[in-house]
């Protein structure tokens, strides 16, 4: 899964981002209200972590601009401010869930679970093409009877590859998906845990399901 931080605060910025890509999440940080909001207006992020005080323009502007456009993305909201009234003023805004600093990372991580947890709920529960079976909720995949086990990488490249069954996905697609903003498309790093999944996923059955398709990108079909 892929997440925004929009926090101007280096350090803090830093320690988040560092604490969730060591729990497998790709994660793309702005510094400032208008740059988040740019990258938020894409759509690809499954949650976003706000703090309400930035430069240029402040996390509840970015919040309602981001609600009046219908983008649905769960948002945390990150504050020094806790009243009652701030808080109220966030969840009114379009908020999902607030927290306040200082905070320990082991309560954002649990925060952002649920919510992320929440959001996986609303789609489709278990993903499967063919005899593959994959369950973004627990976490697991199956090829026929056989359990599977990925790193979170190839689990997340999985689940996009799944999401777009039948449908060429491009490189520069995989890296916006499953890897970050600063992620070069260019390198053979994907195609190295397409490689991965292959030998896990296809390796020995007659059924491949993991294709090329050459000077384009991938595709998961059956045929």
């Amino acid at each position: 899964m892929r997440l925004l931080v929009v926090e101007d605060e280096k350090k803090v910025a830093g320690f988040i981002k560092r604490g969730l890509q060591e729990e497998g999440y790709a994660v793309d940080v702005a510094s400032d209200g208008k740059t988040g909001l740019a990258m938020a207006l894409d759509r690809v992020h499954d949650l976003i972590l706000l703090d309400i005080h930035l430069p240029g323009m402040n996390g509840i502007l970015v919040l309602q601009e981001l609600r009046r456009r219908q983008v649905g993305t769960p948002v945390l909201l990150l504050t020094v401010r806790a009243t009652i009234e701030d808080k109220v003023i966030g969840l009114d805004a379009g908020a999902d869930d607030y927290l306040t600093k200082p905070f320990s990372f082991q309560e954002l991580l649990a925060r952002a679970r649920a919510l992320l947890r929440r959001r996986s709920e609303t789609k489709s529960t278990v993903l499967q093409v063919a005899d593959l079976t994959l369950d973004p909720l627990q976490r697991l995949v199956h090829r026929g009877a056989e359990k599977i086990d990925l790193t979170s990488k190839e689990f997340a490249l999985l689940d996009y590859l799944m999401r777009n069954t039948g449908r060429v996905v491009t490189r520069t697609m995989i890296a916006e998906h499953v890897w970050d903003y600063d992620f070069d498309s260019m390198t053979n790093v994907i195609d190295v845990y397409v490689n991965y999944l292959r030998k896990k996923i296809d390796a020995g059955r007659e059924i491949k399901l993991i294709h090329t398709v050459r000077g384009v990108g991938y595709t998961l079909k059956t045929e």
